[in-house]
């Protein structure tokens, strides 16, 4: 296992495999990769997001999540996962998507190994999901049915929360994730790829949601290698839920590394000035000794954003 000089193990590791996607969401952070102008686009083999993968679990890595874009856009998708799946030593592999082409790859995706599936929902209305996410939200919904027939378990809900747009339609949100038999994920919008006026028109503070929720759990639960994320049990579900915006706790139980959809290591969601290229030496010959070197320092260079961010602010 190795962890960073902060303490934090490496556990989790997200692979954007895409940064194609068939919607314009205009609130996507695209896991913090800057947009690559269409002419210079690189995209990694299978077989390299296999070798990656394959070295990440060596060094101590157990969860791996397939990112995007939108992930089912790439036609290859289905060996991409059956080659992750089959490495020894993962314990878990999951996959985020706007769900539009769940439907159809649902029963290949879990028997060639993927064990569970997030997909973006912000809106049960049709109107808000189409005007916001430029989709059909019923081809969204019947990929989530399918992936919850097919076994793929936990299907989960990302309820990405804007001002003025969706945060009235929580209690609804629930009791569909309910109904579904689906786990919901209430996500705070982060202010990265985002034009700053979008942010902060759309931004929309979950404390008081979060209040909310506690008041009227069961009980509460911590998720403390996932950011201790509080997980709320309440009479008619179950509430995830995710703020990251300034949350030094948050940071602090990071756990997650991630790989650009052109094959570099980036260390933190919120920064692109240390990203290290692995990609390069790959299509170079490299061993797999040097690419672990690689994911070493790039794991050990890892720093708290949020406390640094404070730090900077007191100096």
């Amino acid at each position: 296992m190795i962890k960073d000089k902060f303490n934090r193990p490496v556990l989790n590791l997200r692979i954007s495999v895409t940064q194609r996607c068939n919607l314009r969401c205009p609130y996507c952070h695209r896991e913090g990769q800057e947009r690559a102008p269409d002419a210079s686009i690189v995209e990694m083999t299978p077989a390299e997001i296999i070798r990656l993968s394959e070295i990440a679990i060596s060094l101590g890595i157990q969860r791996i999540k397939i990112t995007g874009g939108e992930p089912l856009l790439r036609k290859d998708i289905i060996n991409i996962v059956k080659g992750i799946a089959e490495l020894q030593g993962l314990q878990d592999l999951s996959l985020t998507t706007n769900g539009h082409f769940l439907a159809s790859k649902a029963k290949d995706l879990h028997y060639s190994g993927l064990t569970r599936v997030n997909v973006s929902l912000p809106s049960l209305n049709a109107d808000t999901y189409h005007q916001f996410m430029d989709g059909n939200l019923k081809d969204v919904l019947t990929g989530v049915s399918a992936a919850v027939n097919t076994g793929l378990y936990p299907v989960k809900i990302n309820m990405l929360i804007l001002r003025g747009v969706n945060a009235d339609e929580i209690p609804a949100m629930i009791q569909f994730a309910r109904r579904s038999k689906t786990l919901l994920q209430l996500i705070e919008l982060e202010p990265v790829n985002l034009d700053k006026a979008f942010y902060e028109h759309y931004h929309y503070s979950l404390k008081e949601i979060e209040a909310n929720l506690a008041s009227q759990a069961l009980h509460v639960t911590v998720r403390s290698y996932m950011q201790n994320r509080r997980v709320y049990h309440l009479p008619n579900g179950r509430v995830e839920v995710i703020r990251p915006i300034e949350n030094t706790e948050f940071c602090a139980h990071c756990t997650r590394l991630r790989v650009t959809s052109d094959g570099k290591l980036k260390p933190c969601l919120m920064v692109n000035s240390n990203l290290v290229d692995v990609l390069t030496p790959l299509r170079k010959g490299a061993a797999d000794k040097e690419i672990a070197e690689l994911f070493i320092k790039t794991c050990r260079s890892r720093k708290p954003y949020y406390r640094l961010k404070v730090s900077q602010m007191l100096e």
